[in-house]
């Protein structure tokens, strides 16, 4: 038995359903795609707020192992930073850093000529990141050296307003 030829009009119309199909296989596929960063991301997000509360009670540790030193509480502190640590989370800002507006908030600028200009002073509190996100920013004092803030003066005139 021969097989009849296809005519145009059913060509066309083979043609446009498997555009159709491909089209609806690949919305699925971008769709699924999308689906797993949405649920990637929530986890994420869970996840780091969970550890800012841990964070938290690290503070807590540290605020009172610099009032009253004691062995036991090192201890914990230090188990506490090995499970931030196994979670992939790093402390950030420590004195004689660059100061790095992503990783650090400045709560305070000191003059200084002994460090160069935009160093951390000191550290108020610690700052914490997972991978490439910062979780929290430690919150620092920076310097910031004589001779740049000569400079914002204007001459002529007074700072004292």
């Amino acid at each position: 038995m021969p097989s009849s030829p296809v005519s145009e009009d059913e060509q066309g119309a083979r043609q446009a359903d498997d555009e159709r199909y491909l089209r609806a296989r690949a919305d699925l596929e971008n769709y699924r795609k999308r689906a797993a960063q949405e649920v990637e991301r929530r986890v994420g997000e869970g996840s780091d707020r969970l550890l800012l509360e841990w964070i938290e009670a690290v503070d807590s540790v540290d605020r009172a192992l610099g009032m009253q030193p004691s062995d036991g509480l090192r201890s914990v502190l230090e188990q506490m930073e090995a499970i931030l640590t196994r979670q992939g989370v790093e402390r950030v800002g420590t004195a004689g850093d660059h100061f790095d507006p992503e990783l650090h908030e400045a709560i305070s600028v000191q003059e200084s000529d002994e460090v160069p200009d935009r160093t951390v002073l000191d550290v108020a509190r610690s700052g914490y990141r997972r991978g490439g996100r910062v979780l929290r920013p430690a919150q620092v004092v920076v310097s910031r050296s004589g001779e740049s803030s000569r400079r914002e003066q204007k001459p002529g005139r007074d700072r004292e307003d």
